[in-house]
């Protein structure tokens, strides 16, 4: 399938299905992933770890945050354009928090919403 795709450096396509029961009811997905390493450096197993890797760090580092932290499952805004914009608000603020070295984001946003003079002074607003 690789002289088929027009993707630089590609070097392997994995195909994983997926199976999941939820209250007696069984559904799959089929998903496709390209990948940069050679057989010789990733075999199957080694694709497939490397996948779930992928996922599971997507999943605890950015959807848990904006679930937890910054409640975005309990927001009630769902009209036109403001869910997809809010979500962009939240994950600019979680890449601007991480790019300053935090890694403590609950406790870092409580500590902006006590003392918000913390937070613009971070911004360079107050001194």
């Amino acid at each position: 399938m690789n002289e088929h795709l027009d993707w630089p450096g590609v070097q392997q396509v994995a195909q994983i299905t997926r199976e999941r029961t939820i209250c007696g009811q069984t559904t799959t997905e089929v998903a496709y992933f390209i990948s940069s390493l050679s057989r010789a450096r990733a075999d199957a197993t080694r694709l497939l770890e490397l996948a779930r890797d992928h996922w599971g760090a997507i999943e605890n580092g950015l959807h848990y945050v904006r679930d937890e932290a910054l409640g975005e499952d309990r927001s009630t805004i769902f009209l036109g354009n403001a869910p997809h914009n809010l979500a962009a608000l939240r994950n600019a603020g979680l890449n601007w928090l991480r790019r300053q070295g935090i890694s403590k984001i609950t406790a870092t946003l409580r500590s902006f919403a006590r003392k918000p003079l913390r937070l613009f002074a971070r911004f360079g607003y107050v001194k």
